[in-house]
């Protein structure tokens, strides 16, 4: 019995020298549309899994456009005339009187009829088609459209929730330029869409990995490998419930490293259908996360053009979780374990992480039964012809999308529509970020506008001067309150000994008192500098005035320092005045050269605080009254 070797599911951490240009498709209309109540495909699922591409900052590592909507005349490549003028006309509101073509083309309860459904179409389509154009072009490595992946859809006919199959219209555009175009489908479901369009020809080999009997669509069977030209060019990997990481990846890396040996594709297209993820809605399998995104860090390593699509998936949280952790992968970056918050975070409740955990569900794929089908699969592979070649032509008609002069084009209209602007829609999508790049520029109204919410707890890109404060320095408002206390303090004291506190005599206006600004000089300056004009003509009797009442000593009001006369104005919404000294205790008195008092000195309590502040008052009041008496004697 053979048996698998053992599998590390995670993933390896990116190569730097494998580095992608990855363009990203993505239409924010998309998510608009809804298919009927209780029905389980939602695109919902898609602006979800955008939200966190967006916000884990993967926008900055590659390119993202919004294709323009495929046509009418697009599809009808691939699909009839017919179908699609069915789809551009019923709507909701018309639908009973397209009851027969209802019928015909299997519209109904699987794919109902919904408002904007040719549009939805349009956007599926035109992002598949674009993508495939820019790989023709050499505009990019890999082109991921999530809005895509609808396989199931027919010629002529809707089926399992696809109305038109986008994968069928991108492979034409891809063989516009190459020889051979491998698909590779891990959706839960066969891709019978796509393997029935290409099932006679050699040139697109098809290679489907997914559930088998008794499960939609019914096909997919191992012995189903094409005709005429196209015998043995579709593949077929029956797999029954509860496929886990292990033996998946036990079976997908050696088929693929086959068909890339035998088939030698020039392109890849690869369907990402979410539904074989463990706990879908309507899957079966139990492939982790990890063992999803195992299949696309594969296919990526061969460094061929590879075109990524979405598909099926009906747990919205775990779809969307998936296509983002993918996104990283394919633009070469690990993403965190912890959810970065988004505008549908409350989804992704309880745990908020990035990873889909696989359940304990049984593996119904014996190691037996895998190694019977891949040993016929690998069988069937060396039948084929070794890279069919194709015979060389002319390239018809001009390519879909835009070409280099189109892009130009738009970017200097671009240019002249918004010259004032440093990031435009147009700008801000096709900026990819350098790996070198030490401290980038963000456009945060921009980020806002794109769906990108600034994170909790986030350190701010943008420096602020204020951001930057010396925590140990003293505020501004505390220094002035502290020198206004000094100054008033100090302005007493020089009254006391006959500075700043008298009148200007030299112009004869005695008794003018001096200003706020004199008063103020005594706080820095000399005897002399404190007089605000003219030399006084009583000095004697001044400083005899003054010694009468020179141990008066200041006024000390509740534990402070109280000035005497007009103070300076405090705004009101300014801190409160504090000490001159503020490491003095309250109650602890501030020597100021009073007899009375000596430096250090308690006051026992408040209450004789106030009897203090009385009993000077009335000292200064009785010497107040005595000094006008004197001046008034020496006039007479």
């Amino acid at each position: 019995m053979g048996t698998f070797a053992p599998v590390d599911t995670q993933v390896s951490a990116p190569n730097a020298g494998q580095k992608k240009t990855v363009a990203y498709f993505y239409d924010s209309d998309v998510g608009n549309y809804a298919y009927v109540a209780g029905h389980p495909m939602k695109p919902h699922r898609i602006r979800m899994a955008h939200a966190l591409i967006m916000n884990y900052s993967l926008y900055k590592k590659m390119e993202i456009y919004r294709a323009k909507p495929a046509n009418k005349l697009e599809m009808t490549q691939f699909h009839t005339d017919e179908y699609i003028d069915f789809l551009n006309k019923v709507t909701p509101d018309n639908m009973e009187a397209y009851t027969k073509e209802q019928g015909r083309f299997n519209v109904g309860d699987d794919c109902p009829v919904f408002d904007g459904l040719f549009e939805f179409c349009g956007i599926s389509a035109g992002g598949s088609m674009e993508g495939a154009a820019r790989l023709n072009r050499g505009k990019c490595d890999v082109a991921i459209n999530w809005a895509g992946g609808l396989h199931h859809a027919k010629k002529s006919e809707a089926s399992g929730f696809c109305y038109v199959n986008d994968i069928v219209l991108g492979i034409l555009e891809l063989l516009r330029f190459n020889q051979r175009v491998l698909y590779i489908d891990i959706d839960v479901h066969h891709g019978d869409g796509v393997e029935e369009a290409f099932y006679t020809t050699d040139r697109v080999m098809t290679v489907s990995f997914h559930k088998y009997g008794e499960y939609f669509p019914g096909t997919g069977e191992l012995r189903d490998i094409g005709v005429g030209s196209g015998k043995h060019y579709s593949v077929n990997f029956p797999l029954r419930d509860g496929i886990d990481d292990k033996s998946y990846k036990g079976i997908f890396e050696p088929v693929i490293k086959s068909v890339m040996e035998y088939y030698r594709p020039n392109a890849i297209v690869l369907q990402c259908g979410g539904d074989s993820l463990s706990g879908d809605r309507l899957g079966c399998f139990n492939l982790s996360m990890q063992g999803h995104a195992n299949c696309v860090n594969f296919v990526k390593s061969f460094n061929l053009p590879v075109l990524v699509l979405g598909g099926g998936g009906y747990t919205m949280r775990n779809v969307s979780r998936t296509w983002a952790y993918e996104t990283g992968l394919l633009v070469g970056q690990n993403l965190g374990p912890q959810l970065p918050f988004n505008d549908y975070y409350e989804y992704y409740a309880p745990d908020y992480e990035l990873d889909v955990k696989p359940s304990n569900m049984d593996n119904a794929n014996s190691q037996d039964y895998l190694q019977k089908i891949k040993i016929q699969v690998i069988d069937n592979l060396r039948q084929t012809t070794f890279a069919p070649s194709v015979q060389m032509t002319d390239v018809p008609r001009d390519p879909i999308g835009m070409d280099d002069e189109a892009d130009a084009e738009l970017d200097d209209a671009d240019e002249d529509e918004n010259p004032d602007a440093r990031y435009t829609k147009r700008r801000w999508d096709k900026y990819v970020e350098r790996d070198d790049e030490l401290d980038p520029s963000d456009d945060e109204d921009g980020n806002e506008a794109n769906g990108v919410r600034r994170q909790p707890n986030a350190p701010k890109r943008r420096r602020n001067m204020m951001d930057f404060q010396n925590t140990h320095a003293v505020a501004d408002d505390d220094l002035a309150s502290v020198a206004v206390s000094a100054r008033s303090g100090q302005s007493r004291n020089g009254s006391a000994n006959g500075i700043g506190s008298h009148t200007a005599s030299d112009d004869g206006q005695e008794g003018s008192p001096l200003s706020d600004d004199s008063e103020g000089e005594t706080f820095n300056g000399g005897r002399e500098e404190s007089l605000s004009s003219g030399n006084r003509d009583n000095d004697d009797e001044d400083v005899d005035m003054a010694d009468e009442h020179a141990n008066t000593g200041p006024v000390v009001r509740n534990g402070h320092l109280a000035a005497d006369g007009p103070q300076e104005a405090t705004p009101p919404d300014s801190p409160p005045t504090i000490a001159a000294n503020p490491t003095i205790p309250p109650t602890v008195v501030e020597d100021t050269g009073n007899d009375a008092m000596d430096e250090g000195d308690t006051l026992e309590d408040p209450e004789s605080a106030k009897e203090v502040v009385h009993d000077e008052r009335a000292i200064e009041d009785v010497a107040a009254e005595k000094a006008t008496e004197d001046t008034e004697r020496g006039e007479q």
